[in-house]
């Protein structure tokens, strides 16, 4: 267990108050947060996490799903454990919520990682498997040195932190994949433990900051009715037409095995409603290839068959048939 002296808390009386989430949550000596990685131990919040590695690997950054980031290219993917929610549906429960094997890696080592990964195709690390924001003080450190050697950096996160320690973060982050569950309070509050507003928070502060694309995985009877689709979607819509929404195929997981896949037809009507609102509606783990088009002329730009791509459809910046500029997707002016 690291030692590492967390940021973002206060004391009061006899207990340690978390900062870094909105739980905010009351610690006294000995126990932790939600999380399950931040500690009170004599008076001191300690990051117990700090450095330790459960996962990692270079994975296409398709794979986390960013399609309007330098499509085609890999990164380094890094995860710990622990997560601030605790969804009944959680895909990753095996390092969110168990405690998988881990080693240790500091700042330093891990950027020598991503040297070596840079050899593979990868354009820098993204935090991901867990949710990254409970590892905050790691990534920290470790942003500014990736940045310094030219580095991309990128979450894939919930999106459930405060403002201050995200407003602190947000200059080291080029990209992130924010996980909105549900349009809806009731779903965070009895499905995920959490709540829906700091989420959006967080979408509407990172919107024209850094490269932003949001997923949603629709749980039949839980969040797929076609007015909440179309509430996301029209709030989206009020920030950028252009952000990228991945609509995830549900299957049985966790504490709601009971559950069947999300049906075809459901998540083909999701995506007729969302693209009433939204010019990039995307289909995820239902193997459809997901191409983007031209929102003008509807030219493929990128193509995609698994994690092929090619995005001959962009010329210099622009639509190979009709010219558009394609300023909405990173690292495509081929």
């Amino acid at each position: 267990m690291s030692d590492y002296q967390a940021m973002y808390y206060e004391i009061k009386d006899k207990y340690l108050y978390c900062q870094l989430c909105p739980h905010h949550c009351r610690l006294k000596e000995g126990q932790t947060g939600l999380c399950r990685v931040r500690k009170n131990c004599g008076g001191v919040l300690i990051a117990v996490n700090y450095g330790e590695i459960s996962s990692i690997a270079v994975d296409p950054i398709e794979k986390k799903p960013l399609f309007h980031y330098y499509p085609g290219s890999y990164i380094l993917s890094v995860g710990t454990y622990g997560c601030n929610f605790d969804c009944l549906f959680c895909q990753n429960y095996s390092i969110a919520h168990n405690n998988p094997n881990v080693y240790y890696l500091d700042p330093q080592s891990l950027v020598a990682v991503a040297a070596k990964a840079q050899k593979k195709g990868s354009i820098g690390v993204a935090f991901t498997y867990n949710e990254p924001s409970i590892w905050y003080e790691y990534i920290i450190d470790a942003a500014p040195l990736l940045k310094e050697k030219g580095y991309k950096v990128v979450l894939v996160s919930n999106g459930f932190l405060e403002e201050k320690p995200l407003k602190t973060l947000r200059p080291f982050i080029d990209a992130v994949n924010i996980d909105v569950k549900a349009f809806s309070e009731d779903f965070y509050r009895k499905i995920c433990r959490g709540s829906l507003r700091p989420v959006l928070r967080t979408v509407e502060e990172l919107s024209g900051k850094v490269h932003i694309e949001v997923t949603t995985l629709l749980i039949p009877g839980k969040n797929d009715s076609c007015n909440e689709i179309q509430e996301l979607c029209r709030w989206l819509s009020g920030i950028d037409i252009n952000i990228p929404l991945h609509i995830n195929r549900y299957y049985p997981s966790y504490n709601m095995q009971d559950i069947p896949p999300t049906p075809t037809a459901t998540l083909y009507n999701a995506q007729e409603i969302a693209c009433r609102y939204l010019n990039f509606v995307y289909i995820g783990n239902l193997g459809k290839e997901n191409n983007t088009y031209c929102p003008d002329c509807s030219n493929i730009l990128i193509e995609r068959n698994s994690f092929k791509v090619d995005p001959g459809g962009i010329k210099s910046g622009k639509c190979n048939r009709c010219g558009r500029v394609i300023d909405f997707i990173a690292g495509s002016s081929k």
